[in-house]
């Protein structure tokens, strides 16, 4: 019970990101600024934690492919994460961002050389009808989502896909911790560029940590652990309960409500994600990482 614990408590965690991006840009913050300090923040709880467990040494070239997936995993999934909230909605942006495991199912294939099975190939088509759907909906706002806002959400959900061919890698080398001590401050400086800064209240700030600590740092920390103890396809399937709670909490804190085709398209989503999660024709194995790299 513990570990499916650990993972409601991560997707839970991460269903907030929506709402307190929310919270955020009614302070007067732009969705670049959120993402940048999100990441910033989160990786300075990572660096407590790597300093505190001796987690912080790395091959100078690990270290480096690292950083660099950090651009695209950490800079574009959380500043397109954020775009799609405001121009979409907190629900609609949840929803797009779990078209990521029909993106893995052609990464897969592609990097990996897996077989897309019948039932991936079932899932993908099932994804993008659903992504579709939504979109044609207008999402949870009450003037319909924009293009770019549905753009950036399909971005965060390719963005956040790339993890997994990452993790699969890395994780059999380092720990979670290590990977995104490194990978947080290239997403930061990845994101200055594009950032604006504002004046900040005092709940603006307490907001910006709020979002540092727990969607970044305790929901990663909290998944991993979780993954030490449920199998990968039980861990999936519970972690898939975020886009259903950040929809909810998106409708209980700004009535955001999906029409009935916008149901339907969230739906076909998430059943794609189940369809993916259950095909157990080859189901990668991480093993316990090592501390010191290989």
């Amino acid at each position: 019970m513990t570990g499916y614990l650990l993972v409601l408590l991560a997707a839970s965690l991460w269903a907030l990101i929506g709402p307190l991006a929310r919270f955020c840009m009614d302070e007067g913050l732009s969705p670049p600024e959120i993402a940048l300090w999100r990441a910033a923040f989160g990786a300075l709880f990572f660096a407590l934690h790597a300093w505190r467990c001796g987690l912080w040494r790395v091959d100078p070239r690990h270290g480096a492919a690292m950083s660099a997936f950090g651009i695209v995993g950490v800079g574009v999934l959380f500043g397109s994460y954020q775009y799609a909230v405001q121009e979409g909605g907190a629900a609609l942006a949840a929803v797009l961002l779990y078209t990521a495991p029909a993106w893995v199912a052609v990464l897969s294939r592609l990097l990996l050389h897996e077989p897309l099975t019948r039932r991936k190939l079932a899932a993908l088509v099932v994804a993008m009808t659903g992504a579709v759907l939504t979109c044609l909906s207008g999402g949870g706002l009450s003037g319909g989502a924009s293009t770019a806002g549905i753009v950036a959400g399909l971005i965060s959900g390719f963005a956040y896909s790339l993890h997994y061919i990452f993790s699969a890698h890395w994780m059999r080398r380092y720990s979670p911790v290590t990977l995104y001590l490194y990978c947080l401050p290239a997403g930061v400086a990845t994101l200055v560029p594009f950032t604006t800064f504002t004046h900040k209240t005092p709940t603006a700030w307490l907001l910006l940590v709020a979002i540092g600590l727990l969607t970044t740092y305790c929901a990663y920390f909290v998944y991993c652990e979780g993954i030490r103890r449920l199998a990968p396809t039980r861990v999936a399937i519970v972690a898939n309960l975020e886009p259903v709670l950040a929809a909810l909490l998106a409708y209980l804190w700004w009535g955001e409500l999906f029409p009935p085709l916008g149901w339907l398209g969230a739906g076909l989503v998430l059943t794609a994600v189940f369809l993916i999660v259950l095909d157990r024709s080859e189901t990668p194995q991480v093993p316990p990482h090592s501390t010191k790299p290989e």
